[in-house]
């Protein structure tokens, strides 16, 4: 999810990642805290049309202080370490996160309203997203904060299902309270079965230790799931 010169940089990274945090992240973390590695507020505002159709995502990201430290530390940004980053500096660090391989989904996915259940780790039916607009980037209490867009095919907005999650769960999503849809829509937050999800991780390790290189990809099992509901018009 971040500014990439090799996708995969350590064997359970499904994202960009710069090279000297890459580094870092890959060889500090204790086996006992191995995944995630990252932490992300993230906030969702759904974009719609006159017709009510869900036609775009913008997308928050607010990365953790450290990860936030090490990123600025690579782009050699903040060099004077006053905690505020000139707007040179900004509109080098805007972006930074949207340099993306290819076959990455941006860590989120959108399911149909009249599609089945979806079980936690299926992303088959999510409909196919935009390729990220950026819209900026701030830097505030030691934390960067990044915007980008999404387009979606207009779907009708009640009973659209939203998921952040990174399937490797390198990166840890938290998305609860931060939906934001037009009126007369909102978002209501589903949370996961942590128990489920912790007994999946220790099945698919089958008592192998958390470091091994092919951790298993349980990201899903960890993400909430957010519905959108729409009261009737009047």
């Amino acid at each position: 999810m971040v500014l990439s010169l090799p996708f995969r940089l350590c064997p359970s990274v499904r994202r960009a990642v710069i090279p000297a945090v890459a580094v870092w992240l890959c060889s500090a973390v204790s086996p006992a805290l191995a995944h995630p590695h990252i932490f992300v507020e993230t906030g969702l505002r759904l974009e719609m049309d006159g017709a009510g159709h869900v036609v775009g995502i913008e997308v928050t990201w607010t990365y953790d202080e450290l990860y936030s430290l090490l990123v600025l530390e690579d782009l050699e940004l903040d060099d004077d370490y006053d905690g505020a980053l000139r707007p040179d500096e900004i509109e080098k660090l805007s972006g930074f996160d949207l340099n993306w391989a290819a076959e990455f989904a941006g860590d989120l996915y959108l399911f149909p309203a009249a599609g089945a259940d979806i079980s936690p780790e299926d992303e088959t039916g999510a409909l196919a997203l935009g390729a990220p607009e950026n819209r900026g980037a701030r830097f505030s209490e030691g934390k960067i904060t990044t915007v980008h867009y999404r387009a979606v095919p207009a779907q009708a907005a009640e009973g659209l299902r939203l998921r952040a999650y990174d399937p490797t769960f390198y990166t840890a999503y938290e998305v609860s309270g931060r939906v934001d849809a037009p009126a007369p829509c909102r978002g209501l937050v589903n949370k996961p079965d942590l128990e489920r999800a912790y007994a999946e991780v220790e099945r698919r390790l089958g008592g192998r230790s958390a470091e091994v290189d092919d951790y298993p990809e349980v990201g899903a099992f960890f993400a909430e799931t957010l519905v959108i509901s729409c009261d009737p018009a009047s």
